[in-house]
């Protein structure tokens, strides 16, 4: 980064949209993100048109755009632009970057985060495994970037004369923070001072690369935030242990980016090749509780508590590494959006939305190492992108008027440090965290916190405003609401008419229950109480499988056992982070339930599975009361009783963000200790599986019979 930088453009107040779904769809479109319906992440969309995850086909993405003016076109890593119900294996393709995206190829994952040790990836629309294990020295920001050289050297190979877009964007470094030992040991004890001071010394190293004003001040620690020297001693080099971690993977990161930016410079082309390096797509993340957590997936359940000190202890050493889901604290956080605050999600104050960006092209800028203080928003790119590569804004693409792209073009700023800014009014909403910013003033008001996820209501009424002149105070330090009342209040309205022209109304400040589809008014793949699996089937995310937790169920699975008997996994879903797994261990059947990788629950069957014809059974009969509570397992073999156990918690709202429920074998990182992703696979042959939840799972005979299937197939017609 800091070689692009020296040889390019630094942007110093440039900004995103404080989430990542919204950043890539506005950086994708050159539109605000409630205009082409990207409101929020993905798996909170609504049927409100700015919050749908939806793209209008009036509003083309750039890579389109450019495909049908003579460009290749890839994409590489995070997508998360997906409307969840259609994230199967059988799409539809429309939202997707081979689909509608306008790329002609893609490899990397649909999600928000996924395992960089055990990545769900895709090449187009076709799930693939990765080409080695994480004992082999797999890492996903590795093996994009390899995927990345190697498409741009076969497209320079044999065309060489066409352009290229490349949409880069890894996996890191997002959580779950993932890298190799040898690249976090660099910066062992480089964070043992705490958050509060390296927010200081960030300050000063800002001002000596002169990235801020030397007369910028440092914003307050919010109070919602602990101070570092209120965190007990015991807990301190765990945090620390967290930063040491991310630190490395940051490195780890600029290093592959590095890679890439090599490749281009072996093969003639740096020179004439516009870099767009955005260093985020929103603030430093504060989703990772004030202690941080060593599996995320706890903390997405609501259950950060069960992670105590003693607990974080223990397993310091297995920080970053495949052992770990690990996110860190939000202080660490607030630090790395210093000198400003807040953090993401908190898209009314620069933590949440202003990060650096480089532009780099040596043969169409001809300043070095410079900085450009113009306001510009990630919307801004795709006009840019555009009028570099002289292309006029598309009117109509396949036949559908388009609506006018929002953003301008910041190419007026590349070399003349002292233009007029062209960008005078951008408005900004994130979880109803929302700001106004009108010619360097803004007004912004915080409405809830990322990492409370159940506050108590607050009325939009309620919502304290502030107001700051930051053409005079550059990190939004002095709130002058109660100066100048009147400058408040115009720059609400302003904020309202910009809030009715891009679609942010109606503001929805519901957090937990927007992931409930029925609640948040979404479309969803799979009804009914009842879903029929198939041998095969497999890398299906939650949004497109039966949701069995906290209700009864069960999961019946009809099988081939050959002479000799037969080992591993008929169906399971989830992952090493939490789960359930229906397999044959030692030729028995067995079920494992995986409690956030904290507590493990096995029930196994008393006898070996003779060849032939079976079905296989398992009941889970919820014990009601609430969320999250315990069941009784009972397997059945041919209707017959075979085993019982307790599961004496359970998992309440989701199993995993990118692990997967498969068929025949488990994929990614394994739900059990007793297999792993290579010997999974069943050694049998499984005809189908049904899983059924609450009446439909009610049978007195244990068995489903053909009848039964049927009638349950014709009334999915």
């Amino acid at each position: 980064m800091e070689g692009l930088a020296s040889e390019g453009l630094k942007f110093n107040r440039f900004h995103t949209t404080a989430l990542c779904s919204p950043t890539r769809a506005a950086l994708l479109s050159g539109r605000n993100h409630h205009t082409v319906g990207m409101g929020g992440v993905t798996e909170l969309a609504t049927s409100a048109p700015g919050y749908s995850s939806i793209l209008p086909n009036t509003c083309a993405p750039l890579a389109e755009t450019l495909k049908l003016n003579g460009y290749a076109t890839a994409q590489f890593g995070k997508c998360h632009e997906v409307p969840v119900w259609e994230t199967s294996p059988l799409g539809p393709f429309d939202s997707w970057p081979t689909g509608g995206g306008g790329f002609e190829y893609f490899y990397g994952f649909l999600g928000g985060e996924t395992n960089q040790y055990y990545p769900a990836l895709y090449e187009g629309t076709t799930a693939v495994e990765p080409s080695k294990t994480p004992e082999e020295g797999y890492h996903l920001t590795e093996d994009i970037t390899d995927r990345t050289i190697g498409w741009i050297r076969q497209q320079k190979a044999l065309m060489g004369d066409k352009p290229f877009f490349i949409y880069y964007a890894p996996g890191a470094t997002h959580a779950p923070h993932h890298v190799p030992e040898e690249w976090s040991a660099k910066h062992k004890g480089k964070f043992d001072q705490g958050w509060d001071m390296l927010r200081e010394e960030t300050l000063a190293r800002q001002k000596e690369l002169g990235v801020i004003p030397p007369e910028a001040d440092l914003t307050a620690r919010p109070d919602e935030i602990p101070a570092w020297d209120d965190i007990a001693d015991d807990l301190k080099p765990v945090l620390a242990r967290q930063m040491e971690v991310y630190a490395g993977f940051m490195e780890h990161t600029d290093h592959h980016i590095g890679r890439v930016i090599d490749a281009l410079g072996e093969l003639g082309i740096l020179d004439n090749t516009l870099v767009f390096l955005i260093t985020g797509d929103n603030g430093a993340s504060a989703e990772g509780t004030p202690h941080g957590c060593f599996n995320e997936i706890a903390v997405l359940n609501g259950a950060a508590a069960l992670e105590t000190t003693e607990f974080m202890v223990s397993r310091i050493d297995d920080f970053g590494t495949t052992a770990a889901y690990n996110h860190y604290a939000v202080g660490w956080a607030h630090a790395m959006d210093a000198p400003y605050q807040w953090t993401k999600q908190i898209a009314s104050h620069w933590g949440g939305t202003r990060n650096g960006a480089i532009v780099h092209w040596p043969n169409g800028i001809n300043a070095k190492g410079e900085v450009r203080s113009q306001f510009h928003h990630v919307i801004d790119v795709a006009p840019t992108v555009l009028e570099a590569a002289g292309l006029p804004e598309p009117q109509v693409v396949h036949g559908v008027e388009q609506k006018p792209i929002e953003g301008v073009s910041m190419r007026y700023t590349f070399d003349d440090p002292n233009a007029v800014e062209r960008r005078q009014t951008q408005y900004f909403e994130m979880l109803c965290n929302r700001g106004i910013y009108d010619k360097g003033w803004t007004a912004v008001t915080r409405h809830s916190i990322p990492w409370v996820f159940k506050a108590e209501e607050l009325p939009f009424a309620d919502d304290i405003w502030e107001l700051y002149d930051t053409n005079a105070d550059w990190t939004q330090a002095h709130d002058l609401a109660a100066e100048m009342p009147e400058k408040l209040e115009e720059l609400k309205t302003l904020f309202m008419e910009e809030a009715r022209k891009y679609n942010v109304l109606p503001l929805d400040d519901r957090r937990v229950e927007r992931f409930n589809s029925d609640l948040a008014g979404r479309p969803v793949l799979i009804g009914g109480n009842s879903q029929l699996l198939f041998s095969g089937m497999g890398r299906l995310t939650e949004n497109v499988v039966i949701n069995t937790k906290n209700k009864s169920h069960s999961i019946t699975a009809e099988l081939q056992v050959p002479d000799g008997g037969a080992e591993g996994v008929i169906v399971a879903q989830g992952g090493a982070f939490a789960g359930w797994s229906l397999y044959l261990n030692k030729g028995r059947p067995k079920y494992w339930y995986n409690m956030l990788g904290l507590q493990s629950f096995a029930i196994e069957g008393d006898a070996d599975i003779p060849p032939g014809s079976h079905q296989v059974r398992a009941e889970f009969a919820y014990d009601g009361g609430g969320l999250g509570k315990g069941a009784t397992v009972t397997l059945y073999v041919g209707g017959t009783k075979t085993g019982e156990g307790r599961v004496e918690v359970s998992v309440p709202m989701l199993f995993s963000v990118e692990e997967t429920c498969d068929v025949g074998r488990d994929t990614a990182s394994p739900v059990s200790d007793d297999y792993t992703p290579q010997t999974s696979r069943f050694t049998g042959s499984i005809k189908w599986v049904q899983i059924d939840i609450a009446e439909a799972a009610e049978n007195l005979d244990h068995l489903i019979t053909p009848e039964e299937r049927f009638k349950i197939a014709m009334t999915r017609q």
